[in-house]
C-alpha cells in the first residue's frame, strides 16, 4: 500500500500489477475451466475480488489506463486507491457477462476491513502518517476477523445467488458512482 513509484518485470506500475492485474490474470486463465465445471457439476462457482473502501478516494478522474506508468503523475496513495477500484469494476464486469452468457457463476468484490498485516510498511516512514496509524491500530482487525468477509462471500448460502455487489463487515455495502460505472468496468 501506498509504494514508491516501481514498474513490474512487465512494465507495469507496481502497485496494479500486483494488486489488480495478477488478480485479473489468475481469473482469466481459471475462467473457462470454472465455466465448464459449473455446468459440468451443477454447482455454482464463486469468485471474490479483494477491493478496499480506499477505492472510495478514486473519482475516476485520474483513473486513465493509458497513463497507469506515469512517474511524473505517481500519486502513491490514489494508485494503490485505482488498484482496489479495478477490483471492484472487473467483479461487476464478470457479473454482468455471467448473466449475459446464462452461466452458473457469481463475481462480487469487497472491503475486508483494516487488518493488522506489514501493508502499512511504507505509509510509517512518513511520520505524519505514523502518528496517525499508531493511534487507529487498536481498532483493526485481527487475521481471522479480516478473512471473515472473504469467507462470507465465498462460502455462505446467503450470498449463492448475489453477483455484482460489493460488501463489507459480512453485509453489502455501496461502492462509489464511479465503482458502478459499467462503461468504465468494460474498459477495464
Amino acid at each position: 500500500m501506498a509504494c514508491p513509484f516501481q514498474l513490474s518485470k512487465d512494465g507495469i506500475e507496481l502497485q496494479f500489477a500486483t494488486n489488480h492485474l495478477g488478480h485479473f490474470l489468475l481469473t482469466n486463465l481459471l475462467l473457462d475451466k470454472m465455466k465448464s465445471t459449473a455446468k459440468e457439476t451443477g454447482v455454482q462457482g464463486r469468485i471474490v475480488n479483494l477491493a478496499s473502501t480506499a477505492h472510495r478516494r478514486s473519482d475516476g478522474k485520474g483513473f486513465d489506463l493509458n497513463k497507469l506508468n506515469n512517474e511524473s503523475k505517481y500519486n502513491a496513495f490514489s494508485a494503490y486507491s485505482h488498484s482496489k477500484l479495478a477490483n471492484i469494476l472487473h467483479a461487476n464486469e464478470l457479473s454482468r457477462r455471467f448473466q449475459e452468457e446464462g452461466c452458473d457463476l457469481t463475481a462480487n468484490s469487497l472491503h475486508p476491513g483494516i487488518i493488522g498485516t506489514n501493508i502499512v510498511r511504507y505509509i510509517t516512514t512518513n511520520s505524519v502518517l505514523a502518528s496517525i496509524f499508531s493511534l487507529v491500530k487498536p481498532f483493526v482487525k485481527d487475521i481471522p476477523q479480516g478473512a471473515a468477509t472473504t469467507c462470507y462471500v465465498a462460502l455462505h448460502p446467503d450470498t449463492k445467488r448475489v453477483s455484482g455487489k460489493y460488501f463489507a463487515g459480512c453485509n453489502e455495502a455501496t461502492p462509489t458512482s464511479v465503482a458502478r460505472d459499467a462503461e468504465l468496468a468494460k474498459r477495464l
